[in-house]
């Protein structure tokens, strides 16, 4: 269990005040997301060593790695926690393999954890072992700040915003290997981002924060399907973080079936062998809803739903809640459409999905 209590003021009296709270799980990862300035950056700094917050608490699987009212503050090098940064802060005068080897260095001799090979193979950077970091990518840089942190074998590791200067081939090239990351190694991962996709990605559970404070935590899942949280449900892209697994494949037809608690979903043809657990995304403006079950359409996904609740988006749209046995699904709908077809909580509805919404980056594993 990572736990994590603490305040924190810059500027004074009147300054930004930071009061944040939460506890997750380890192993997995645990992303915290939230706009640019909302103190994201500062609690991974706190947990690190690298700031030493006014008032607070930090635990790491039992470990009090700072206490301020039992004066307790382990110096950074003693938390073992590797730290990838957006800038990928590599030694420029050294070769990639010397790099490797530096984190390597700092590994307790006691500490288990992936060795050299395993993490040139995992992360795809033995072309680059020869070479100096002004002769990378953006993408190859970052991967190699991954090997780094890897190789001191780390506790905890933290990433701070991995990805936000990387343009977006960079940021889809270097996505996957932190998905390797996340499914190869038992390292507990505290990743800070506002990028709603990173947290679809790779997040096992989302603390989400605003203005200096917490406003929820739980499961990706858990928080995507609540409408009480304009920073997830306001967004353009909101939508539900599924739990599916791979029943059958229909190459002629170009589509996978997926099942998940609330029943069956087709998609386009996937890779993943049938079995496969993956999570898939299904964004509220992909979801139309009808009071009778529509005949003759296109759309491959029409599921009986009953609607949860209805919230105001703004002046002209509402966002459904629609339960589906254990399942929940999110539609945004226009507020004429929701005036007109009378939608209000415990009607039974349709809910229509096109499986033409979903792309190869709407699933992972």
């Amino acid at each position: 269990m990572l736990e994590v209590s603490l305040s924190h003021r810059f500027g004074g009296r009147d300054g930004f005040l930071i009061e944040a709270e939460f506890a997750t799980p380890t192993p997995g990862v645990t992303a915290l997301f939230g706009p640019s300035g909302c103190g994201k950056s500062t609690l991974l700094s706190a947990v690190a060593g690298l700031l030493r917050p006014d008032r607070g608490r930090i635990a790491l699987d039992g470990t009090v790695l700072a206490d301020t009212i039992a004066d307790i503050a382990l110096p950074p090098e003693r938390r073992r926690c590797g730290v990838v940064f957006q800038d990928a802060r590599l030694f420029p005068h050294l070769s990639v393999r010397t790099n490797l080897r530096y984190g390597e260095r700092r590994a307790p001799r006691e500490a288990t954890g992936p060795g050299f090979e395993e993490v040139v193979e995992l992360l795809g950077i033995r072309p680059l072992l020869g070479r100096r970091p002004g002769a990378l990518s953006g993408g190859e840089r970052q991967r190699v700040a991954l090997g780094r942190a890897l190789l001191s074998r780390p506790r905890l590791l933290l990433m701070d915003e991995p990805l936000a200067a990387l343009d977006a081939p960079r940021r889809a090239e270097v996505l996957p290997f932190l998905a390797r990351v996340r499914h190869r190694f038992r390292v507990p991962i505290l990743y800070v981002t506002h990028a709603l996709d990173e947290v679809d990605r790779l997040a096992d559970h989302l603390v989400l924060m605003e203005a200096g404070r917490v406003l929820a935590t739980g499961t990706v899942e858990d928080l995507s399907a609540r409408t009480d949280l304009p920073l997830l449900a306001g967004r353009r892209d909101a939508g539900v973080a599924l739990a599916c697994r791979v029943t059958a494949h229909d190459p002629a037809g170009g589509l996978t079936r997926l099942d998940f608690a609330g029943g069956e979903l087709r998609v386009p043809l996937r890779a993943e062998p049938a079995g496969e657990a993956l999570r898939l995304r299904v964004r509220a403006r992909d979801v139309s809803v009808a009071l009778t079950e529509p005949k003759g359409l296109s759309v491959q996904n029409i599921l009986p739903a009953v609607i949860e609740s209805v919230e105001g988006a703004g002046a002209h749209e509402a966002i459904l809640r629609l339960r589906l046995g254990e399942a929940a699904l999110l539609s945004r709908v226009t507020a004429e459409a929701a005036s007109r077809l009378a939608l209000r909580p415990g009607l039974t509805v349709w809910a229509l999905v096109k499986s033409a919404a979903f792309g190869p980056e709407d699933g992972w594993e």
